[in-house]
């Protein structure tokens, strides 16, 4: 497909979608561009060219997103044919459109070539046509390691390890206890799983799970976790998975078959451009793995500081989940970025600034919400975004001065 022959990007108002890249959204400092890196992983090379695509193409800069997707802002409906040229000829974009009509594929980032996670999605890639037309918000989420990570990121499915002494299948049909953790699919909203016996048959079931979803009046749900119907009998939830593991901390990482680096953060979700690529600006750094937690892995000899990105586990920034807000989101109503600046450090508990009742960067409820309606503040206390607030119409300093009475530190 020539640029020409591409068009201009569809950008409707009303968003029931996530952007892409072959399919952006408008926002209010221009086009939302969102990468999926394969395997989520991208090269050293790879990740020099998506800086150097966010300063071209984009206003420089990058968000790391709650999926583990990779985010350009700032892209013109005229300069997006030629990103999209680049970012195929870099290889940060399937050059095949419905690529991105496929389910989002979320891994555990401490993933390695040939443990099961990495073999349940290599199997899953190769079988991605067999899926159903699912809703365009689905994702999968393949956890398979010692310790599943991703239990709080949104996936409609899941491959996970499950706890020892469990159950699995037998043989001859059935199930048996387990010694050892094995695997197996969840369905998100349920607490127990249905057990396996290897990472092909976990992907067999999840095949099947996506189907019976679709079959069963799941796509006017939407989500996994809001479709009330029974599971199939032939997808008995009879197992918990194991006990979720940290998150990386950032800092230095190490990880035996030797898989080792650096974890830094991105204050709020995003860095300009500028600062990644001297993260990254040097032979000794091989690749970049991404998660959903606002946190970079690079693969390789990394600076131990670098100006615009955070290293210390204690910064505050940390513990604040923020949306970009007014004027960067057109559905925003109220700025967030610098009451999430005001607020960090000063409360206990996890704090949400959203410039809406959608709620973009956190799902789960927050122990303080300060969510944006008509150019004020609601605050919603141990809820999400769209929660009941126990006060509304407030301005920043009036948000400030609440907030401060209770739960200031």
């Amino acid at each position: 497909m020539t640029t020409s022959q591409r068009g201009k990007p569809v950008a409707p108002r009303i968003k029931g979608w996530c952007p892409g890249a072959w399919r952006p959204m408008a926002s209010g400092d221009g086009l939302l561009v969102r990468v999926r890196p394969p395997l989520g992983r991208l090269s050293r090379h790879q990740m020099l060219a998506l800086c150097e695509a966010a300063e071209t193409f984009g206003s420089g800069l990058i968000e790391l997103t709650s999926r583990a997707n990779l985010q350009l802002r700032g892209v013109s409906e005229a300069s997006w044919p030629g990103l999209m040229d680049f970012l195929v000829e870099h290889g940060l974009v399937d050059p095949d459109p419905h690529s991105e009509r496929r389910p989002q594929l979320l891994l555990a980032p401490d993933w390695q070539a040939g443990d099961a996670t990495f073999e349940a999605v290599r199997l899953l890639e190769a079988r991605l046509d067999e899926l159903p037309a699912l809703p365009a918000k689905w994702g999968l989420a393949i956890d398979a390691g010692a310790a599943p990570l991703l239990g709080e990121v949104s996936a409609d499915l899941r491959i996970e390890r499950a706890a020892a002494g469990g159950l699995q299948p037998r043989a001859s049909g059935g199930l048996q206890s387990r010694a050892s953790g094995g695997l197996l699919v969840r369905a998100d909203g349920r607490a127990l799983g249905t057990p396996v016996d290897s990472p092909a048959a976990a992907v067999e079931l999840l095949i099947r799970l996506a189907h019976w979803f679709v079959d069963s009046g799941g796509r006017e749900a939407g989500r996994m976790r809001r479709h009330t119907a029974p599971l199939p009998a032939w997808a008995p939830a009879v197992m918990a998975p194991a006990a979720p593991g940290p998150r990386l901390a950032l800092g230095p990482y190490l990880e035996g078959k030797g898989l080792w680096g650096r974890v830094v953060g991105l204050p709020f979700g995003r860095a300009p451009a500028a600062a990644l690529r001297a993260a990254v600006d040097s032979a000794a750094v091989s690749a970049v793995r991404v998660t959903p937690w606002r946190r970079l892995l690079i693969e390789g000899k990394a600076p131990t500081s670098v100006p615009g990105l955070l290293d210390d586990e204690r910064d505050p920034r940390l513990g604040v989940d923020v949306c970009p807000g007014a004027p960067l989101c057109e559905q925003a109503s109220v700025e967030t970025l610098a009451l999430a600046e005001r607020l960090s450090g000063r409360t206990e508990g996890s704090v949400h600034v959203s410039g809406c009742a959608k709620g973009c960067a956190r799902q789960m409820p927050a122990d303080l919400c300060l969510s944006g309606r008509d150019g004020r503040y609601d605050l919603i206390v141990g809820g999400r975004a769209d929660g009941t607030p126990v006060a509304t119409g407030l301005d920043e300093s009036e948000a400030l001065e609440m907030v401060s009475r209770r739960w200031v530190r």
